[in-house]
């Protein structure tokens, strides 16, 4: 079974190789983190702190309106980077929320760790640049699925992202996320299952 930091290098890695070296300075700022179930770790209002990698559980980034309104934003799982990431690299106070929605398990690192380190070593700055840059491509392709697409082809579509996704996350959040009522999701379940 891969430890923590071997997981965690993997996904560096395929992002953008490092240097030993840069690897452990990067890789010896990271601490072990925690969290129940249904906690949310950052709140709206608050700065981000830290960047996460999830090691166990899910999570999501949401957004909660004056009227009550709420937006399932992204789903974090293992293994893959957490937090608000806007938040964390502005360092301005978040409009979202990051929850926990199982127990989860975390590896972290504090913002002013990540800044030092991308000062001081130009591979981890070239590292995050390339990460969120990922990040915002996915973004994109989102909100072309947003605007374009009806809901059973933006359920088709995560579903060949993230096939076992129907396992990991209750499927009211899911039905947020899509943006349909959670009744017409069980439907679309159905429909898609029998074809």
């Amino acid at each position: 079974m891969q430890t923590a930091f071997e997981s965690l290098k993997q996904l560096i890695y395929s992002i953008q190789p490092l240097s030993d070296e840069d690897w452990e300075a990067f890789a010896m700022l990271w601490k072990p983190f925690a969290a129940k179930r249904k906690q949310v770790i950052t709140g709206a209002g608050e700065k981000e702190k830290y960047l996460y990698f999830v090691m166990e559980g899910v999570q999501r980034i949401y957004y909660f309106d004056e009227q009550q309104r709420e937006a399932t934003l992204v789903f974090t799982y293992a293994p893959s980077f957490g937090g608000i990431l806007d938040a964390l690299m502005l360092q301005h106070p978040s409009r979202y929320s990051y929850e926990t929605l199982t127990t989860s398990t975390f590896l972290r690192i504090s913002h002013h760790d990540l800044q030092a380190l991308m000062q001081s070593r130009p591979a981890i700055e070239s590292l995050i640049r390339q990460g969120i840059t990922g990040a915002l491509s996915g973004i994109l392709e989102r909100l072309v699925e947003l605007q374009c697409f009806n809901t059973e082809e933006r359920f088709r579509r995560l579903l060949q992202r993230s096939p076992h996704i129907l396992q990991l996350v209750p499927h009211k959040y899911l039905a947020n996320y899509l943006g349909m009522d959670a009744t017409n999701f069980s439907k679309l379940i159905n429909k898609v299952r029998m074809e």
